[in-house]
């Protein structure tokens, strides 16, 4: 990639970003039932740009770009926050780059930070070649040895991905300044993509061990300057860039409460940017053709189930029979107004990964019998739901509430305040027996996302069960060298789902990160993240 040409300097002043409180979304924004939302719509979708032209312009330099954000990240060290667009990954690759990107244009892995990636014939060893002249913002250099000592660190710290990463590699190399080899313990033909992620985000020295002392110090088009926490963070550019400086002088990352008072703020003009994934939000960007970028997400509307040893979904009659009382397509009328964003397979008929293996059958009458049967057995049945705070999750939180009540479970449906609530009362509290989340499998590449929510060695299980038979079918999809190997596997891993029930899928959505008509310039990578080193405001 050759240094970005760049036309005059212009001064832009920049109106102070409104962050509107709770007034901001009108009462029919988003409620269930509505009918707005085309399923239709969304699943024509596919990875990559949408309402962006191949000709954007030459960049016009200077100014902010304000971005609402799907919530507050809980730090920037890529050891301890999940590398993916709503939980901060967008802070995350801004400030550290990654080595590798997700080109959605070939869906292909391509170089970002680093210069080449090769792979011997059975996948096991994996050449990284640095380019030169990447420097931390610090001025100190991104060579092997760096890149080594970053990856050493997120394994030590047990990041978010680090489970896959210890599970596979065995063993670093930096044979020179610009040369790492990865050796690993099986056939992983998609290693690439850890390369695009958390362990691909390389953290200078001087950033400190994880915790209170850690200072996010990268090599990525920007740096970090104010964190008002709750409010905003302030990412200044960053002119030593191995890619040029950006034409930016900054971005701004707002973080309000929900998903709705985001888009409103973006329509009333108090934002350059915003990220929605409910289906009627998606379906009215799809109608007001505005550009965006789009990764399509599977298992992305669940509920998982917290099977920590005290918990009702501990027994496995409590899950099974949370499974068969629950009708996804009953909530998504509901939630959405439209049955066909029900979902209760793995992956819908128009993803690549979707099998003939069924998804989860519904059965009342089973359930009610298995809560009875639990209940006589001393087993409770009242089950703590957390949800989300937007107003279409809502109404499925009421239905869902309805038809678990209906087979004997007594529901305690709590509304979170904010998506930032939710998230540490699942994640972090594990308070909850029944959380609505997102595994968000990719078209792309399903298989780390997979290994992280389904394998005992995930970090993000939360609470959820795990099974030595699902650990081997995982495991089996890893190690597959072609498709139908692949999909064989994930009708197995459908069948052990339907079988395990750690979590109930109730519904997919699209990630559809959203801009106004004057942003250019923006590229994707993976996990629904992008790179604002090249763009620019007209």
């Amino acid at each position: 990639m050759t240094t970005k040409r760049r036309s005059m300097r212009l001064g832009a002043a920049v109106a102070a970003i409104a962050v509107l409180a709770t007034g901001c979304a009108s009462a029919d924004d988003s409620a269930g039932g509505a009918g707005d939302a085309s399923a239709s719509q969304i699943k024509d979708l596919r990875d990559g740009m949408v309402n962006v032209t191949d000709d954007e312009g030459s960049a016009v330099e200077g100014g902010t770009l304000s971005f609402a954000a799907y919530s507050e990240p809980k730090a920037l060290d890529p050891a301890e926050t999940i590398a993916a667009v709503t939980t901060g990954g967008v802070e995350l690759v801004n400030i550290y780059d990654s080595l590798m990107r997700y080109d959605t244009t070939t869906q292909e892995v391509v170089p970002q930070m680093a210069e080449e990636l090769s792979h011997s014939e059975d996948y096991r060893t994996w050449t990284l070649s640095l380019r030169d002249g990447v420097v931390f913002s610090d001025g100190t250099p991104v060579d092997a040895g760096a890149v080594k000592a970053s990856q050493e660190r997120y394994a030590q710290a047990e990041g978010p991905e680090a489970g896959l990463w210890t599970a596979n590699v065995v063993n670093i190399s930096t044979p020179d300044d610009t040369t790492v080899v990865y050796e690993l313990n099986k056939t992983w033909p998609e290693f690439d993509v850890m390369l695009t992620s958390g362990p691909g985000m390389i953290v200078a020295p001087s950033a400190g061990p994880p915790g209170d002392g850690f200072t996010p110090v990268g090599a990525g088009p920007f740096m970090l300057g104010e964190w008002r926490q709750g409010e905003s963070m302030t990412l200044n550019a960053n002119p030593d860039y191995w890619d040029g400086a950006p034409p930016l002088d900054s971005v701004k990352v707002v973080y309000m409460p929900t998903m709705e008072v985001s888009k409103e703020t973006f329509f009333n003009g108090g934002v350059d940017m915003t990220f929605v994934r409910e289906p009627d939000d998606v379906t009215e960007m799809l109608d007001r053709d505005m550009p965006g970028y789009v990764n399509m997400t599977s298992a992305s509307n669940v509920y998982i189930i917290n099977a920590a040893e005290g918990r009702p979904g501990s027994d496995p009659r409590i899950r099974k029979a949370i499974q068969l009382a629950v009708d996804p397509s009953v909530l998504a009328q509901r939630a959405y107004g439209d049955p066909a964003y029900g979902e209760g397979a793995l992956f819908p008929e128009y993803s690549r990964w979707h099998t003939d293996a069924a998804g989860p059958e519904y059965d009342p009458e089973q359930a009610r019998a298995l809560v009875a049967e639990a209940k006589a057995d001393g087993v409770g049945t009242t089950l703590v739901s957390i949800n989300s705070p937007e107003q279409a999750r809502q109404q499925q939180a009421l239905a869902l509430e309805a038809q678990l009540e209906a087979v004997g479970f007594t529901v305690d449906t709590k509304i979170m305040p904010t998506i930032g609530d939710q998230i540490r009362t699942i994640a972090a509290e594990r308070d909850y027996d029944l959380g609505a989340w997102g595994l968000s499998y990719r078209e792309s590449d399903p298989f780390p996302k997979m290994f992280d929510t389904l394998h005992s060695g995930g970090k993000q299980l939360y609470g959820m069960t795990t099974s030595d038979e699902m650990d081997a079918l995982v495991d089996r999809f890893q190690t597959a060298t072609d498709t139908d190997q692949k999909l064989a596997a994930m009708a197995q891993i459908q069948q052990q789902v339907n079988e395990d029930v750690p979590f109930i899928n109730v519904g997919y959505f699209a990630d559809y990160t959203t801009w106004k008509n004057n942003v250019h310039g923006v590229e994707g990578t993976s996990n629904s993240m992008i790179l604002l080193g090249n763009a620019w405001k007209a």
